[in-house]
């Protein structure tokens, strides 16, 4: 299922010359943001740096925007993220920013317009959470056979 839903974008001028996300294909869960930087940056083994995308977005109410490592950096390269996914709230109005962590033993280079990571956007669901006791015991709990008896 598809959902119809319009996402507000504003390119800062850092993002000039990049391009906007797109879905690559038709079948495509997420977008990728390229890195908006002014001068190469090199992520050591261990590191963690913060990789500006030159965009803020207006996620409608309802939703998030998640985002996510690519796997083709994660598994050539061993770039990820350390919070992953990293949510963006639909009340945030920041730049995006992404942190990757470099998880391999020699040092990575992040240079303007790289492809960095996925950016999905996803419904969210609010619930109310009140507290019980005991909690409800699941179907699937009746359904498993009691531990075998045991000699001592």
């Amino acid at each position: 299922m598809t959902i119809a839903l319009t996402l507000q974008i504003r390119r800062l001028a850092s993002a000039e010359g990049l391009a906007l996300p797109v879905y690559m294909t038709p079948g495509a869960a997420g977008m990728d943001l390229h890195a908006a930087l002014l001068e190469d940056v090199l992520i050591e083994p261990g590191g963690i740096v913060l990789i500006p995308t030159g965009l803020e977005v207006a996620i409608p109410e309802g939703f998030e925007g998640q985002v996510r490592p690519r796997s083709g950096l994660a598994v050539k390269h061993g770039i990820s993220l350390p919070n992953t996914p990293a949510t963006i709230d639909s009340d945030y109005r920041g730049e995006i920013r992404v942190p990757l962590i470099n998880l391999r033993r020699e040092a990575f280079k992040v240079s303007r317009g790289l492809r960095i990571p996925q950016f999905v956007v996803a419904p969210v669901a609010r619930v109310p959470l009140p507290a019980v006791e005991p909690l409800p015991t699941p179907h699937r709990a009746a359904l498993r056979r009691p531990a075998p008896a045991t000699d001592e």
